[in-house]
């Protein structure tokens, strides 16, 4: 039996998403064509609507709605405590923790050679001038715990250190350079972390 064009034009789609095999797209697609139009339309519109409605913010780079986004133009956050993060997702994911007052920096990625991924494909020469620009007392880098994500936060470490000596700035001078503690289990991802680890975590961390 040949699948007509309409239904496989969307299972091609959804196998282009992570995690979604072929059967799950089939599964997916043959869900949705017995969903009303009525929500067909909805779904489709949200589609539409996901990059035009979204910005990243101008100081942290996170998703957001306006620019800056609502955790940067908080005054009642610590704007001298940074959270470096690999991606949005970890965002959301420590703000359920409630434990985490201060600024995130979101990165977008890690340092990934096998995938081509280098420093200037991601937020990092960002994070570095934002320290050097700003009264930060900490910076906490709160990459996974995966072998790329330990490479990515040395790295980060490393820059903001020559960063450090280049200054003559007393403040920078004090800075604090921290790693998430071991709350986390190695090769876990942040975003599926329940929320006492990720306090756990966040007591924990450790200097550079």
């Amino acid at each position: 039996m040949k699948i007509p064009r309409a239904i496989q034009n969307v299972i091609e789609s959804f196998e282009k998403l992570p995690g979604i095999g072929p059967k799950s797209a089939q599964r997916l697609t043959f869900y949705l064509l017995h969903v009303p139009q009525a929500e067909l339309d909805r779904f489709a519109k949200a589609l539409e609507n996901l990059r035009k409605d979204t910005v990243l913010c101008s100081i942290c780079f996170t998703v957001g709605d306006l620019d800056p986004c609502s955790i940067c133009s908080d005054k009642q956050r610590d704007q001298t405590f940074i959270c470096v993060v690999e991606q949005p997702l970890d965002v959301m994911a420590l703000e359920k923790s409630g434990k985490f007052n201060g600024v995130y920096h979101v990165l977008h990625g890690k340092i990934d050679p096998l995938n081509n991924i280098g420093p200037d494909e991601i937020y990092i020469k960002q994070l570095v001038n934002r320290v050097q620009n700003g009264n930060v007392s900490e910076v906490v880098i709160s990459t996974n715990p995966t072998m790329e994500g330990e490479a990515t936060a040395m790295y980060i470490a490393k820059q903001l250190k020559i960063s450090i000596d280049k200054k003559s700035d007393l403040f920078m001078k004090d800075l604090i350079i921290s790693r998430i503690g071991r709350g986390l289990p190695t090769g876990a991802d942040i975003e599926y972390a329940d929320e006492i680890t990720l306090q756990r975590a966040m007591d924990g961390r450790s200097k550079y």
